[in-house]
């Protein structure tokens, strides 16, 4: 509709299209109705105002309805109500890399990936290109001498919640504390977490008597409540003080606000644990939590013994490349998809799905008043999680063929039938948990996603390619674990998902042209292999230098071996 001059006139404008003057030409007497519902207006307003002018007391309002009164009148602000009926509404077109269209491209750039199938040498022994490097060693002092630890100063008490990862950073940071304390820890209770609900213990997933061996020259650990602390705190342990810490608190804050309490009442605890200490703590204490994480805690026997077979399984089939096989974290699990807040190819009934498990997972957290949810935001800012297929063309752009052995780090896939298909196409020898090992190996583990998680962890450690998809405890974790075996080199893909959502948001792109781009985004994972920690970052993602001492020049990639922890 066009806006009015000053004397009521349309503006000039450009002559609209035959379309749209068809579209016109139905509802002719718009025009004189409109003129009508404005002068009906006018005269309102007009008697308001001499109705106004009458009352004394009122004469403060009059120039604001004055003015109201003009604005009015000369079109500024308009009460027409206009029908939408008849009239064609163009969108603003879908800012590039917000829609997603990966199936489209799947289906365009198919074709060429089995012309190339078996034509092409195996990446896998050659995806790791460094050239002459500085190489890292672990050097952290497993064995001190000691006479004895100092006379402890109380017991401290933690409680690791969240899953596999986040409880792991809870127990390495408390390692840190109780060393910095000259304090005793208890084994870290575990919390029942809302998502995960896992009833697991420390030692259902963790050894506890080499965690506590491990330790034994640095903070010394009991399995239980001392008897003289039972009496203290009449045997119940929600009697002992629970001190609120902020994140990421320093290491002054706990020897100013934290040790004080601690002499004084004899036990302290803290719960939630999580994420309560700064990166950077004091020198004397450095090195403990690298103990910890790299060398204290290792999974228990049960766990071990099935991930050894798991990762033996996997190198088996995967005699093709020398034993060397790609493992990838994905998260399109319907918790993660739900948590994303991004859309797919589901329509109505996947955002009526999406709904629901936020609702389940996170009660009212997305329906805060004035909180907006932009899926198309989310997707161009790199925040959606990969889709299967997604993943699996940007493997095979890299290069890898479909010889390849992939293993699938994952919780149950959202929709697995449906998006799980093209990944399989792309790599036929896929392996997931429920493929590697059988129904009865995984029977003590139904229930219990962190043991299930913890098998995951030992088959992507000892994987020759580690593929992280969507950020998180489990890839940052690993990455430094990695970097702690290989050298220093986290051997590891970390793709830009910016970049991907503009690519997988163009079905025109040319196979050639996608490849250039995998295959550029793998070398600079290449390169940010070898990582040294800056300040603000964790040193259980990049160990260097806290955790290890440069050795020397570059040694052979390929031919490093490991053990199994």
């Amino acid at each position: 509709m066009h806006g009015y001059s000053r004397l009521g006139l349309p503006r000039g404008s450009p002559p609209s299209s035959p379309r749209c003057r068809h579209g016109r030409s139905k509802t002719s007497g718009r025009g004189a109705a409109t003129k009508q519902q404005q002068s009906i207006v006018e005269r309102a307003v007009f008697f308001i105002i001499s109705v106004v002018f009458r009352r004394r007391g009122m004469l403060l309002f009059a120039p604001l309805l004055y003015i109201s009164g003009m604005l009015l009148y000369m079109g500024s602000v308009s009460f027409d109500v206009v029908s939408l009926k008849n009239v064609v509404i163009i969108g603003k077109p879908s800012p590039p890399g917000s829609v997603y269209r990966s199936p489209q491209l799947f289906q365009k750039l198919w074709p060429f990936m089995q012309g190339e199938s078996n034509h092409t040498p195996n990446l896998l022994s050659t995806v790791w290109n460094s050239k002459v490097r500085k190489v890292w060693k672990p050097c952290i002092p497993k064995d001190t001498l000691k006479a004895e630890l100092p006379k402890s100063n109380g017991l401290f008490i933690i409680e690791a919640n969240g899953g596999l990862n986040q409880q792991r950073l809870s127990i390495c940071d408390a390692v840190a504390v109780a060393g910095l304390l000259n304090a005793t820890l208890l084994i870290p209770i575990f919390h029942l977490n809302s998502v995960w609900r896992d009833s697991s213990h420390f030692g259902n997933i963790f050894d506890e008597d080499f965690f506590i061996h491990a330790l034994r020259n640095h903070v010394n650990v009991v399995r239980e409540l001392p008897e003289d602390i039972l009496q203290r705190f009449d045997n119940n342990i929600s009697n002992i003080v629970n001190l609120r810490v902020k994140g990421w608190s320093s290491s002054t804050h706990y020897l100013r606000k934290v040790l004080p309490k601690l002499q004084e009442m004899g036990a302290v605890r803290i719960a939630p644990f999580s994420n309560r200490l700064a990166h950077a703590v004091s020198s004397d204490v450095q090195s403990l939590p690298c103990l910890a994480n790299f060398e204290a805690l290792r999974f228990s026997n049960s766990i071990r013994l099935l991930a050894e077979k798991m990762v033996d399984r996997m190198v088996k089939s995967s005699a093709d490349s020398g034993g060397k096989y790609v493992s990838v974290h994905l998260r399109f699990e319907e918790d993660m998809v739900a948590f994303s807040c991004c859309e797919y190819d589901g329509g109505e009934e996947e955002k009526h799905e999406m709904d629901i498990a936020r609702e389940r997972s996170w009660r009212g957290k997305f329906r805060r008043r004035g909180r907006v949810i932009r899926p198309g935001a989310n997707r161009v800012d790199g925040k959606c999680p990969l889709t299967p297929s997604e993943v699996g063309m940007m493997l095979r752009g890299m290069g890898f063929d479909n010889t390849t052995s992939v293993y699938i780090a994952a919780g149950k896939i959202y929709k697995a039938e449906k998006y799980m298909a093209p990944l399989k196409q792309m790599f036929p020898r896929l392996q997931m948990k429920d493929t590697l090992a059988t129904s009865e190996e995984l029977a003590p583990y139904k229930g219990h996603l962190s043991r299930l998680a913890a098998l995951d962890y030992t088959v992507c450690l000892h994987s020759e390619v580690f593929v992280t998809t969507q950020g998180g405890n489990f890839p940052h974790f690993l990455m430094g674990h990695r970097r702690y075996l290989y050298g220093g080199h986290s051997k590891t893909i970390k793709p830009d998902k910016r970049k991907l959502a503009l690519l997988f948001d163009n079905p025109s792109i040319r196979w050639e042209d996608f490849k250039r781009q995998m295959q550029d985004m793998l070398r600079h994972s290449d390169q940010k292999g070898v990582e040294v920690r800056k300040s603000s970052a964790s040193l259980y993602t990049f160990p260097m230098p806290d955790c290890m001492c440069r050795e020397g020049e570059a040694i052979d990639e390929n031919s490093n071996t490991t053990t199994l922890t």
